[in-house]
């Protein structure tokens, strides 16, 4: 079997088995490895989604039965804060690093030049020009077929639907937030012809430089949300306390039933 090549031109090996935390099978995997990954399922066919994973999504799947119904069509999910690869690694992953999304985006798109192709659905206008530009700075053979900002009604959608379809591209990168995005991906996935759907919520801001990101030291020591709650206290307040509490809570309820 041949394995796909990694962006630096070397194959990767056969993908790992996705292990579970909280009851959401996580891959165990790495920048250039999913990379690898995508490109592979884009030149084969079908539709693919994939979620970029935090504490509150496994969270919500875990204690939101209506969330966990509308995350059934997600394909990979794929660990995006440290709290879970300290948690896959107590499971045996030996994983170094998460597989931020904003830095996966960024990874992906500039790894995956012409013939690939990117529609990007989601920010504002000035977010999506910006995202653009920063990315076609870095390479100027990156294929942008299509965009969508993310301030679109119902009656938008079978539009976009079309578009995306007549455009048939190989990567759709999903910015619009938690549980919109989700929610976006189970409702359009039957519906979409081809191509990997990724959901990658902030990730669209951080790499137009619309919003700023934790630095490297605060995201290696898992504390990417308390720079992101200093940053936006009013809306994210209220999230952070809930989620991270059920988060630890499931954790230990777990580990004692395991125990018992």
């Amino acid at each position: 079997m041949d394995f796909p090549l990694n962006s630096a031109g070397g194959e990767v090996g056969p993908p790992v088995a996705p292990l579970t935390v909280l009851g959401t099978p996580l891959e165990v995997t790495s920048y250039p490895e999913f990379t690898a990954r995508c490109q592979q399922l884009a030149r084969t066919g079908g539709t693919h989604a994939v979620d970029f994973t935090n504490t509150q999504i496994v969270t919500m799947r875990r204690h939101e039965p209506a969330f966990r119904e509308i995350t059934t069509r997600v394909d990979h999910f794929v660990p995006d804060g440290m709290p879970l690869i300290w948690c896959l690694n107590r499971l045996g992953a030996g994983l170094r690093d998460r597989v931020y999304g904003p830095s996966f985006m960024r990874h992906c798109v500039l790894a995956s030049p012409a013939p690939f192709t990117h529609y990007f659905l989601g920010g504002s206008v000035e977010c999506l020009d910006r995202l653009q530009a920063a990315f076609r700075a870095a390479n100027l053979a990156l294929n942008v077929v299509g965009t969508q900002h993310g301030y679109f009604g119902a009656g938008d959608e079978p539009r976009i639907l079309e578009e995306i379809n007549r455009l048939s591209p190989d990567f759709i990168w999903v910015g619009l937030g938690t549980p919109k995005q989700q929610d976006w991906i189970h409702r359009h996935k039957p519906l979409i012809h081809r191509g990997v759907i990724l959901a990658v919520g902030f990730a669209f801001d951080v790499n137009a430089g619309t919003k700023p990101d934790a630095p490297p030291w605060m995201q290696r020591l898992g504390l990417t949300w308390v720079f992101r709650l200093a940053s936006e206290p009013r809306r994210l307040l209220g999230r952070y306390l809930k989620y991270n509490s059920l988060f630890l809570y499931y954790l230990l309820r777990d580990g004692l039933r395991r125990r018992s």
